[in-house]
């Protein structure tokens, strides 16, 4: 495994990496290669340097949020968008549910550049909501950034706090993921990985959220704007083998995490999807690689972030790279992932 990383890393595919993978019972492998800078300055990768997870923020963040407020019964998977954002009902969108966001069936577009004429997370949110759909709700999976930041808006609004803050206090705190979290702090920017030179900021990123809607609606947004570390990251792969429960604590029902993790939409529209997450399904060609189960579920982020759990297997991979330090055409991790998949469940299994 180390070769393979370590390899690419040489061969400048990626800058560098971190990664964990283990089982149910704890983590068998981490650590760390290549760099997490290399310009302005070198500055090596270490074990626990700070990842923009991009859309891994999507399952990790956003969907765990949602399913905390299905549970307390605040709201339901098939509650209309509107009733949460009355003006989202705009140009026929009153029939998209929750459950089509988290499914990335709602027929919103894929991504808009709002971030250009937005000039508040409010803009942001009316922006989407005015947008007419590009498909009948629930009859194609397209996959949206849009979708989820109006499910983070949603969240907030229902739990009357943002999401940050529900998360903070009901997932990450309870399972000690002290590195988790939205906006870091700037004490802990310095062991942030850099992601791109942004054209539109000027600069190079280094603890600030690349995605530019993200950036907009204030670095906490429903599709984007996750930080954390392989370790973190571990500890809530954990939690999920576990069926929402790890060291004693609790944090979903079991219920709940068969539901966000069983395929909602393969059978109907052929695009193995659940409540958030992505599932391997049967015969596809997958990020998670050759060997992981039909039931394994994951997902990436676009600056090089990827998590597969396989509880079939047992098993967990966390990798994280900084691919886009090098540009966002850089797709070398396309290959790359699947064969780190491989390495870990042939090491694990």
């Amino acid at each position: 495994m180390e070769d393979l990383l370590e390899e690419a890393c040489a061969l400048g595919e990626i800058p560098g990496a971190a990664w964990a993978f283990g089982t149910g019972s704890g983590i068998v492998g981490w650590g760390a290669c290549g760099f997490a800078m290399v310009h302005p300055e070198k500055r090596p990768m270490r074990p626990d340097t700070l990842f923009d997870l991009a859309s891994v923020t999507k399952c990790v963040a956003t969907a765990t949020a949602t399913m905390l407020l299905i549970e307390r019964g605040m709201m339901r998977l098939d509650d209309p968008v509107a009733e949460f954002i009355p003006g989202f009902a705009e140009s026929g969108k009153e029939n998209v549910t929750i459950r089509h966001l988290l499914t990335h069936t709602s027929g919103l577009p894929a991504w808009a550049d709002l971030y250009l004429r937005a000039s508040s997370p409010q803009d942001m949110i009316a922006g989407i909501s005015k947008m007419p759909l590009e498909h009948e709700p629930g009859s194609k999976v397209v996959y949206s950034c849009l979708g989820f930041i109006i499910l983070g808006e949603v969240v907030g609004r229902v739990a009357g706090r943002p999401m940050d803050a529900l998360l903070a206090d009901e997932v990450f705190a309870p399972l000690g993921m002290a590195d988790t979290c939205f906006n870091p702090p700037e004490a802990a920017r310095g062991r942030a990985a850099a992601t791109e030179n942004c054209k539109w900021r000027g600069r190079v990123l280094v603890g600030e959220v690349h995605d530019e809607n993200a950036f907009a609606m204030g670095g906490v947004s429903g599709n984007a704007g996750l930080f954390s570390t392989a370790r973190d990251l571990a500890v809530f792969c954990q939690m999920l083998l576990g069926e929402g429960s790890l060291g004693g604590v609790r944090v979903l029902s079991p219920a709940t995490v068969r539901a966000m993790t069983r395929d909602h939409t393969g059978a109907r529209l052929g695009e193995c999807r659940g409540l958030g997450w992505a599932v391997r399904g049967d015969g596809v060609v997958s990020s998670a690689g050759d060997l992981m189960s039909p039931r394994a579920f994951g997902h990436t982020g676009f600056t090089g972030t990827s998590i597969w759990i396989d509880p079939e297997l047992d098993i967990f991979a966390v990798l994280l790279t900084n691919r886009v330090h090098f540009g966002r055409d850089n797709e070398s991790h396309i290959r790359l992932r699947p064969r780190f998949h491989n390495v870990v469940v042939s090491l694990l299994c």
